[in-house]
């Protein structure tokens, strides 16, 4: 519904366009109205799933597994720079090149699928229980931190869930304050 801004905060807030008839963009006819009006639908369709606590957690969890197995990936690559490594394992001293590379991206696929899944478990965990609360203030972030903190280190006993609930929540502070927590400036 568009309504004027100077009178959103007024009650009894009356359109300014009827429906159906609001300006349209520059560029567009009369005639391209229905599939303006089909996409802006969509549009909204696709917002209302975004901001779905299903959706974030889901998004979450991939984007952390992509991100794990990228790491993996990344760390793997370093531990086979060094010589002297290589050549400690007799066990690969008598394969030929193509073995040697199947036995190598074999264990770099198995690192990158369990680091994948650690990651995506936390960033799945981690935006589940921070869309729960359904805000967005510091103390949504710290609180999530510390429940996924709580959660992924439950199995090591109560004082390393507490510790672990502690410290994730610290993090989440952390990043929450230098990284997305902005005022903005004053326009004098």
């Amino acid at each position: 519904m568009n309504v004027n801004p100077s009178t959103n905060h007024l009650p009894g807030r009356v359109p300014i366009w009827a429906p159906h008839k609001e300006p349209l963009p520059p560029g567009f006819q009369e005639e391209d109205r229905p599939i303006y009006e089909q996409n802006k639908r969509w549009e909204g369709y696709m917002t209302s799933a975004m901001e779905s606590c299903p959706v974030k957690t889901v998004l979450a969890g991939g984007a952390g597994f992509g991100i794990g197995a990228f790491f993996s990936l990344m760390s793997a690559s370093f531990a086979y720079e060094d010589p002297y490594l290589r050549s400690q394992t007799q066990a690969q001293a008598t394969l030929n090149t193509t073995q040697k590379a199947s036995a190598i991206f074999k264990e770099m696929g198995k690192g990158m699928w369990t680091s994948g899944k650690s990651f995506g478990k936390i960033g799945a965990l981690f935006a589940g229980i921070e869309c729960y609360r359904a805000k967005n203030d510091i103390y949504n972030s710290v609180s999530a931190g510390f429940v996924s903190g709580g959660i992924l280190a439950r199995n090591s006993g109560p004082k390393a869930a507490v510790g672990g609930g502690l410290a994730f929540a610290a993090f989440s502070a952390a990043i929450d304050l230098l990284f997305l927590r902005r005022e903005p400036a004053d326009e004098d």
